[in-house]
């Protein structure tokens, strides 16, 4: 699996320990990847080039079986999960995008603005660290 992915063995191994890969142990005790395998390790690779948690992409795979080969329903329910997290993703860049024009959510670049969008640093009562950039939920 490492040779064919690219990705190093420690990392399978500690892919497997967080459960979004499986193998089966020979009388050996070396590690053998079924085949459906391939496309877990790729999509975990392509989420890894573009920052995406292991923890989201853990939940996205929530629900894709480990056992046998997922169907092309279960690559389909991961996949709708996986976009929506994505959109969440791209709306917070778009606002971060927008807000770098001026001042970054307030932890504060510019005095000038921050006199109107965040007088007498009212914002600083909900905490330290740029609060207008952070999203419900967070």
């Amino acid at each position: 699996m490492s040779r064919r992915t690219g990705v190093a063995a420690s990392a399978l191994r500690f892919y497997e320990e967080l459960g979004l890969i499986a193998a089966v142990r020979t009388g050996g005790n070396q590690r053998r990847y079924p085949r459906h395998m391939l496309r877990r390790v790729s999509l975990v690779t392509v989420a890894k080039r573009l920052g995406i948690p292991l923890g989201d992409v853990q939940e996205a795979f929530a629900h894709v079986p480990l056992d046998r080969t997922p169907t092309h329903d279960d690559w389909q329910r991961a996949s709708r999960r996986w976009k929506r997290r994505l959109e969440e993703r791209r709306r917070g860049l778009e606002k971060l995008e927008r807000e770098l024009t001026g001042c970054i959510g307030c932890g504060c670049l510019s005095m000038k603005a921050c006199a109107l969008l965040n007088p007498g640093d009212a914002l600083g009562d909900a905490g330290a660290g740029p609060r207008r950039l952070e999203t419900a939920g967070e």
